[in-house]
């Protein structure tokens, strides 16, 4: 059983994120292959405010991927949906190759968003929006209870507004 631990990240984090962000598989959809400098500057502006959060993620306490946990009414997808007012969004880059394709990141989200929920009882949903051409985040996060409710048309893609809801733990739906 793979063992999960969330960390801010810092400005320290920037030159590893840096390289995670260079990644070919993560480049193409987050287009954040930004220099460390800029990374400092996104990671102390996120810290700063309140939108969202920057985390770095080990398994079996080997760091392998990148979060940002983001309140979705300070967020630009607040114009794309009925959000409600506490909800939460998740993006996700496994910034480590070896690790990719191997199942983790669909253990991870199941794991952040139950994470989520329990320690933000008004919040009654995690979303996420990736690219609908990103099937292996889109597989992901449906493996994890993620739930397809419809496309969005974003400036730079366009993204599957997927949802997990409180109902549904450890990627399976709750029957009482």
């Amino acid at each position: 059983m793979t063992s999960f631990d969330l960390r801010p990240a810092g400005p320290s984090d920037a030159p590893r994120i840096a390289l995670w962000m260079a990644q070919p598989h993560i480049r193409r959809w987050w287009h954040q292959g930004w220099s460390v400098e800029r990374w400092v500057q996104e990671i102390e502006q996120q810290a700063a405010g309140e939108h969202s959060t920057p985390y770095v993620v080990a398994a079996d306490a080997e760091e392998f991927a990148y979060v940002e946990l983001y309140r979705v009414r300070h967020d630009r997808l607040a114009e794309y949906y009925a959000y409600g007012e506490e909800d939460r969004g998740v993006h996700v880059a496994i910034g480590d190759v070896a690790r990719v394709g191997q199942g983790l990141g669909r253990r991870l989200l199941r794991w952040l968003v139950d994470e989520v929920l329990r320690a933000e009882p008004a919040c009654a949903q995690v979303v996420a929006e990736p690219d609908i051409e990103n099937t292996p985040s889109v597989r992901a996060f449906a493996a994890a209870g993620f739930v397809q409710h419809g496309e969005l048309q974003l400036p730079e893609k366009t993204a599957l507004l997927m949802v997990r809801t409180r109902a549904v733990q450890g990627g399976m739906t709750c029957t009482t």
